[in-house]
């Protein structure tokens, strides 16, 4: 009895170091896997090996169904962005500090794993903490991450993790170089300056003409005053019934408008600075003397009585408007 009570410490102490060894061996074997090929590919066996309490080390898993014949569309669409992050994460870490090893399990080659959990959608994704050890974990449950908004991006899942293992090292997420988006960009790039320099010699005189500059800026300045925005920030109805069977055209009030409205205003404003512009700049170019006072009286005409509908308009958005002119009074 004194032998054995003399060694049942030294038994235990023994035992501890092969229980901290077989853990420790049990990761460096995981771990030489995932340097060869990150994620894992897991069986029934090898998900109980490397998820079964106790380890000291963490263990990401994704349970999918990647056959066509479970029709899982997210499980195809997540799959390529969760081979990324796994090879990101372990090229990252070759020393591995983080402790993570990174696992594929799909239900063909785990369905009794799925069973015992109790599984009836995928993709499901896992993370196990370790129980023992400097980043123990208070619960021995896994965490789940949340796919009700679809399929992540492997930078989503990445900073997922990297909350769920605070104080370690969070390889960043590398993407292959897209060569062929490159080359398409490249080429594209090419072919529009090609293309530009030889119609430089038929593009820049029209760039280059003032009348277009000219009419591009007055057809803006004619929108904007007229209400163009406020029509697309408010949501203003094309036209409205004037509660007698008929239609309004234009609404009364400075806080209301209607589509329409801004395109009746919209054609006065131009009207109106067409007349100006002819009398301006046309009229006293004519050679003829009696043409020109005949354009002379027919502009000044069009103002006038376009003018006068304006003024109009005015008194319908506003009942208080004094001004007006014959004939629209």
């Amino acid at each position: 009895m004194r032998i054995l009570s003399s060694i049942a410490p030294l038994l235990l102490l023994i035992g501890g170091s092969l229980a901290k060894k077989a853990q420790t061996d049990s990761y460096e074997e995981f771990n030489k896997l995932a340097q060869r090929s990150s994620p894992i590919k897991l069986n029934d066996a090898t998900y109980a090996s490397l998820t079964t309490a106790p380890r000291n080390h963490s263990v990401a898993v994704l349970l999918t169904a990647l056959e066509t014949r479970f029709g899982c569309q997210l499980c195809q669409e997540f799959q390529p962005e969760w081979d990324l992050l796994g090879k990101s994460w372990t090229k990252g870490d070759k020393t591995g500090e983080s402790r993570l090893i990174f696992g594929t399990l799909d239900f063909a080659d785990g369905r009794e794993t799925f069973i015992s959990l109790g599984l009836q959608t995928a993709p499901v994704l896992m993370l196990f903490n370790p129980t023992v050890g400097p980043h123990a974990a208070t619960s021995p449950e896994p965490s789940r991450y949340d796919f009700t908004a679809g399929p992540p991006a492997a930078e989503q899942v990445h900073s997922w993790l990297s909350r769920q293992l605070p104080n370690r090292p969070h390889p960043a997420v590398k993407r292959p170089i897209n060569w062929l988006r490159w080359a398409s960009t490249i080429t594209l790039v090419l072919g529009v300056g090609t293309a530009l320099v030889s119609a430089s010699s038929y593009v820049l005189p029209i760039i280059q003409n003032r009348n277009i500059w000219a009419s591009v800026s007055l057809i803006a300045i004619l929108l904007f005053t007229s209400g163009h925005m406020f029509n697309h920030i408010r949501k203003v109805p094309y036209i409205v019934g004037d509660g007698k069977g008929g239609v309004s055209y234009i609404a009364g009030g400075f806080q209301s408008q209607l589509g329409l409205e801004t395109q009746i205003v919209a054609a006065i404003y131009g009207i109106l600075s067409f007349c100006a512009i002819t009398l301006a700049v046309k009229v006293p170019r004519m050679a003829d003397s009696k043409t020109q006072q005949v354009a002379v009286v027919v502009w000044s005409i069009t103002l006038f009585l376009v003018y006068s509908f304006l003024l109009s308009v005015f008194r319908v958005k506003n009942g208080g408007y004094p001004f007006s002119l014959p004939p629209f009074m």
